[in-house]
């Protein structure tokens, strides 16, 4: 029987503690804790870190963490593009370890939050540039590049939705809901140089094509 108990769990990482939330077999959030747009705990929430989806999220964190993901990006991403079609709506499998994903939001910001599961590891976009795409994509002459960057910072799954991918149009490092130190932090993970919370060479790097 299928229920709708959000379950919860602490995950350590190297970045510090963070809260997990799924329900049934997929996860709804992934937040450091005392992060900006913390969610409020209710009765619902139940604490049980042995729920299945957690194991499954501590090993794909583990993988990241390490250093490993950027390696096999390529053809995990291929792979991961062909076998959800059916968009964020629906759950999106994260590459590797089948972990699927149900961000609660507006149809906005889930479109904004697909686009950021399309950036390639290591690489960066700015919040002008995937307005322009929805845009495009909407058939307008322009979007709102803050509405944009509300969308980006009400992500409720950091890391796996990598919402610290995204920067100011002069390279700046601009919000991240868990703090700039730790948006610098995964993004010298993922290889980027950085300078005064600016990411350098980002034109030639950025991906304006989205895989």
């Amino acid at each position: 029987m299928k229920t709708n108990t959000t379950y919860t769990c602490t995950v350590n990482t190297p970045l510090g503690k963070m809260t997990a939330a799924a329900v049934q077999d997929e996860l709804s959030g992934l937040w450091f804790i005392g992060q900006k747009h913390y969610p409020v705990v209710t009765s619902e929430w139940t604490e049980n870190p042995e729920y299945p989806v957690f194991e499954t999220l501590r090993r794909r964190l583990d993988f990241y963490f390490s250093g490993q993901e950027g390696q096999t990006w390529e053809e995990e991403q291929a792979a991961s593009t062909a076998r959800n079609a059916k968009g964020i709506m629906a759950g999106i499998s994260v590459p590797k370890m089948d972990l699927c994903l149900a961000p609660a939001g507006t149809d906005f910001q889930k479109t904004v939050w697909e686009i950021l599961l399309r950036i390639s590891y290591g690489k960066v976009i700015t919040y002008g540039e995937i307005a322009q795409r929805i845009a495009l994509d909407r058939g307008l002459t322009s979007m709102s590049a803050q509405a944009v960057g509300s969308a980006v910072g009400h992500n409720p799954i950091s890391i796996l939705i990598p919402c610290h991918r995204v920067i100011g149009g002069n390279g700046k490092l601009t919000g991240y809901a868990g703090g700039l130190e730790k948006k610098e932090a995964l993004l010298r993970l993922e290889g980027r140089s950085l300078l005064k919370n600016k990411v350098l060479c980002y034109n030639n790097l950025s991906t304006t094509k989205i895989l």
